[in-house]
């Protein structure tokens, strides 16, 4: 019996199957997004005709919004970085999507934490305050940690001066 083995697979098949992956992903978010979109203006004009309160309904559309926006902005990062245009030199690819996501992400928490507040004291549970200062104390964190990433990573020029 003859040994053989696996064949390797060819880098225009990895291309081809990360193209196909990717847009697969980039279409799911994009559905997701629009589903949580169409939900949240389907809240609205239900509260708005059946008389609800406008801060609640209000609060409910910038929240799904602002999730919406997420994942439109985390589709838009896939199709661009792993659809049919591939760059090798991670760090790179790192260093063009990353503020851009998470950007929008700190934006969303900080938008979730000032909206806690607003509900929270509409409510006069200022006892819970700690929790949307831990959501606005982690956006603060995570864009920091954001500027740390990039004031170390190497630049595009710098990867290919080596």
């Amino acid at each position: 019996m003859q040994h053989t083995e696996p064949a390797d697979l060819s880098p225009e098949s990895v291309d081809i199957t990360q193209a196909l992956f990717a847009s697969a992903f980039t279409w799911v978010f994009f559905g997701v997004s629009a589903t949580i979109l169409v939900t949240s203006l389907y809240t609205a004009i239900q509260s708005l005709l059946g008389n609800g309160d406008v801060t609640q309904f209000t609060i409910k559309v910038v929240n799904g919004s602002v999730i919406a926006i997420a994942l439109f902005e985390l589709a838009m990062v896939i199709k661009t970085e792993y659809g049919l245009r591939h760059d090798s030199d991670v760090i790179v690819m790192m260093r063009r999507t990353l503020p851009r996501f998470i950007g929008t992400v700190a934006i969303a928490l900080s938008l979730e934490g000032l909206i806690m507040v607003i509900k929270y004291s509409q409510l006069e549970l200022a006892g819970n305050l700690y929790y949307p200062v831990a959501i606005v104390t982690s956006a603060a964190f995570l864009l920091i940690a954001l500027g740390v990433f990039l004031k170390l990573a190497p630049s595009k020029s710098e990867t290919q001066g080596n």
